[in-house]
């Protein structure tokens, strides 16, 4: 804390809302950076990429080709047109990345639905000549024997469960707490060094936007809008958010609060918040349906449960 209050010391003068703004502006930043990782690491671990909806991601790159071109249209500052086109490439690696093991996959199903057609006749002639018996025993038997193990080991998974969703939670937390250190971080030495300015308001005469890049704003606002309405769909058909990283919608939230924050709290001037609107939209407003696949998770899991109880 005595060298971050160093670096602040040092730093030229600039009032509190200032610096909340280039605050929450860097966090976002952060935020941004390692938003994908998360669920890049979660397919590598689970070797497939059957959780994430496909139509979800394809509309959210569309939203960042757009978004891209409007900066560039529009003359944005250089971090802006910079995170834009890090997003492009990142969405492109996350893609391929679930194209990759979706067809790994299917051509697994493939060879093993052809061995199973090979071999399952012969193994069915077998089973019903060695079902010596009375009719249905043995499958009487079997059930009863499932449902006492079920039955006695349900506590321990329940705990087991209970403890994986704390340690995962913790792990989640402990992460954007990380993330909003390093944003914040971040900024101080950007200021302190001289990197960092604060951006002088206009009266708006010499910032307008043209046309087609507010054209091309809007048009990523309401594909990052609409691009999670297929993730919470399939969820909700599934019943199951397995699959899915907790941690990567969750820096999207801090990712999209943080950049709404850091544009209201540089100004509330009507010229300025017009100019900013679309992407106030795009951001506040993926904010909502967030919150909504959060309540999924809860109410569905990852599937682990799930699968252990069954």
């Amino acid at each position: 804390m005595p060298m971050f209050a160093a670096l602040l010391a040092h730093g030229p003068p600039l009032t509190t809302q200032e610096a909340l703004s280039g605050v929450f502006g860097s966090i976002s930043l952060a935020s941004w950076i390692f938003l994908l990782v998360p669920q890049l690491a979660e397919n590598y671990k689970q070797g497939s990429a059957e959780g994430i909806s496909l139509a979800f991601l394809t509309v959210w790159f569309i939203g960042d080709i757009t978004n891209l071109a409007g900066s560039l249209w529009a003359g944005l500052v250089p971090t802006v047109t910079a995170l834009a086109i890090y997003f492009c490439f990142a969405d492109l690696i996350l893609i391929s990345q679930c194209l990759y093991y979706n067809f790994k996959n299917t051509q697994k199903s493939r060879r093993r639905s052809t061995r199973q057609d090979g071999v399952e006749q012969p193994l069915l002639g077998r089973r019903d000549s060695s079902n010596l018996g009375l009719p249905g025993s043995h499958r009487r038997k079997s059930s009863a024997a499932s449902r006492r193990r079920r039955a006695s080991s349900l506590p321990s998974i329940v705990e087991d469960s209970s403890e994986f969703e704390m340690k995962a939670w913790m792990k989640n937390s402990l992460s954007i707490i990380g993330v909003c250190i390093v944003g914040t971080a971040g900024w101080a030495i950007a200021w302190s060094t001289g990197v960092w300015q604060p951006t002088p308001l206009n009266d708006g005469s010499d910032t307008e936007i043209a046309l087609g890049a507010q054209i091309l704003g809007y048009v990523s606002a309401v594909c990052y809008l609409g691009a999670r309405i297929p993730q919470i769909i399939k969820n909700q058909r599934d019943r199951s958010c397995e699959g899915l990283s907790l941690l990567f919608f969750m820096l999207s939230l801090l990712g999209n609060a943080t950049y709404g924050a850091g544009i209201l709290f540089h100004s509330t001037e009507k010229e300025y918040f017009m100019t900013n609107l679309p992407w106030l939209i795009g951001s506040l407003g993926t904010m909502v349906e967030d919150a909504t696949i959060f309540i999924q998770f809860r109410i569905f899991g990852n599937g682990e449960q799930t699968t252990a109880v069954v």
